[in-house]
């Protein structure tokens, strides 16, 4: 998820992600905060499905929030609740104004 301009179309989406992936997610130069919008969306995703750290049965990296940097977070879920927790987790987004682009399926979520 990320907070900015939704891209017209998968191709530019893909080319978004890999921007935003590799500047704040991937870069160790610099700890960047995650944006307002991020955090109240993290927040609300885990209202929803905590992530516990000795519990959690959704989340493959916990806490979540530590998977935000800027406008984007990355979320590791485990694949027994990946289809349950997505569709809501892009129906989430949407609510917070975020665009949902799942890097696996490389396409826009609406």
């Amino acid at each position: 998820m990320w907070d900015g301009d939704r891209p017209s179309d998968n191709r530019a989406a893909s080319s978004t992600y890999d921007e935003l992936y590799e500047r704040y997610l991937e870069s160790d130069d610099v700890a960047v905060p995650p944006a307002p919008r991020i955090v109240a969306y993290v927040e609300a995703l885990v209202a929803r499905y905590p992530d516990d750290v000795d519990h959690s049965v959704v989340w493959t990296s916990t806490p979540v929030i530590d998977e935000a940097s800027g406008p984007i977070v990355y979320l590791l879920m485990s694949y027994g609740k990946a289809e349950e927790v997505s569709e809501y987790a892009a129906a989430l987004a949407r609510e917070h104004g975020l665009v949902c682009f799942d890097p696996q399926g490389e396409c826009l979520r609406s």
